[in-house]
């Protein structure tokens, strides 16, 4: 039987040492309970974009997912946070230019610091773990496992970043958790 849970921890570890905290740090600004927050990704980045659109909510956020039925037009003034670990994903790029079109503010997660998506965005946080084009750290996982993996991790660093700022306590998050289920 094949051991892999110590390669992937390492691989875990190894691209979260390589994620600029300094870049948390330049995309919060424009993140504030003052704005909307819309969120975009396709795939799995679409999963971590909905997991990290949740857990907004959850800290007092308003915020939705693009492509939703309940997801409102954009506007000027709000804020786009685009997830692709690629950063060449067409659908996401377009839309992200149509976004910025409009006048939204742009943060972008993604592995390539030169694709198409970090040079649309305001704020980039570059999380260089293995996309499905060979771009960022290596990896024994298929495709992009690794990129959703720490994005995910980064995400929720950046979450919990706000809520400190913010003063949101772990029962202001409960508050907002749903409570039928």
């Amino acid at each position: 039987m094949t051991i892999v849970l110590p390669d992937i921890m390492k691989e875990i570890n190894t691209v979260m040492a390589l994620v600029d905290e300094k870049q948390l740090d330049q995309a919060m600004p424009y993140l504030t309970k003052d704005k909307r927050i819309f969120v975009i990704g396709a795939g799995r980045s679409g999963f971590q974009a909905k997991g990290f659109a949740m857990r907004l909510m959850h800290i007092g956020y308003t915020d939705y997912v693009m492509g939703e039925t309940i997801t409102p037009s954009i506007q000027k003034g709000d804020t786009w946070v685009a997830i692709s670990g690629s950063g060449t994903t067409k659908g996401i790029v377009a839309d992200t230019e149509a976004a910025k079109k409009l006048g939204l503010q742009i943060v972008a997660f993604t592995s390539n610091p030169e694709s198409p998506l970090a040079k649309l965005a305001d704020a980039v946080v570059v999380v260089p773990g293995a996309t499905k084009t060979g771009s960022g750290v290596k990896s024994i996982q298929l495709l992009s496992t690794l990129f959703d993996q720490t994005v995910h991790i980064t995400l929720d660093a950046l979450c919990l970043k706000l809520a400190k700022r913010d003063d949101t306590s772990n029962a202001d998050a409960l508050h907002e958790h749903v409570n039928v289920e």
